[in-house]
């Protein structure tokens, strides 16, 4: 499928309630309003495909960049790439699905603590939610820096911004998924921390209350 019509299709799949909808979430124009069941078999149709990939985001529209994310090759995502479209990311929907790319290539370790340091809200975000997706692979950080960032936590999270801070919070839960010694640890941090106040807009999203989630997850894994 070549841009114009991956293009094509997903301005026939938008809808105006999805634009209403994603609009609620902070997404803006231009974007066509695509649902992510359409997505998801717009993404088994094409497999994976980085040059369209690289296309799609340059086109600067919101589901198209979605998209991007879905079918882009995580092992050929470069450096530079990963740095100018961290640069581009313009709202939290698209940030998320940025971090989980990113985490997949070559460059997430590197990449990390400078994303997670930036002064925008969104390339701050994904930096933050590219930690939680590492924190608990095996061999990827080491615990000297998993304590390091638990620092940070504790002394910045509740003055970052909004978005950041929801992010921080998941980072939060995932070192206290790491181990039970980084739960006890993170569950410490969490008490000193406080509650993470989020403004979600007028969406129903809600910031777990991190303890909650810890405790929560250890028990059902236990379980199984």
């Amino acid at each position: 499928m070549t841009p114009t019509q991956a293009l094509k299709a997903l301005r026939t799949a938008g809808t105006a309630q999805n634009r209403k909808i994603y609009g609620r979430h902070g997404v803006k124009d231009p974007m066509y309003g695509v649902s992510y069941a359409e997505l998801g078999r717009l993404k088994k149709k094409l497999g994976t495909d980085h040059g369209l990939a690289r296309q799609l985001w340059a086109s600067g529209n919101h589901d198209a960049r979605i998209l991007a994310t879905m079918v882009a090759d995580p092992t050929k995502l470069t450096s530079a790439e990963i740095d100018r479209w961290a640069r581009e990311l313009s709202n939290y929907v698209v940030a998320d699905a940025f971090s989980k790319l990113v985490a997949d290539s070559p460059h997430a370790s590197r990449k990390m603590d400078r994303l997670m340091r930036s002064r925008n809200e969104w390339t701050g975000r994904a930096g933050w939610l590219l930690c939680a997706h590492l924190v608990r692979r095996e061999g990827v950080i080491d615990d000297a820096s998993v304590e390091r960032y638990l620092v940070e936590l504790e002394t910045s999270t509740q003055s970052n911004k909004n978005r950041v801070k929801d992010a921080m919070n998941s980072a939060l839960i995932a070192i206290g998924l790491r181990s039970a010694r980084f739960e006890k640890k993170a569950i410490a941090a969490a008490k000193r921390i406080g509650h993470v106040d989020v403004d979600h807009g007028e969406t129903s999203c809600k910031t777990p209350d991190a303890i909650a989630y810890i405790k929560k997850t250890k028990a059902r894994s236990k379980k199984r």
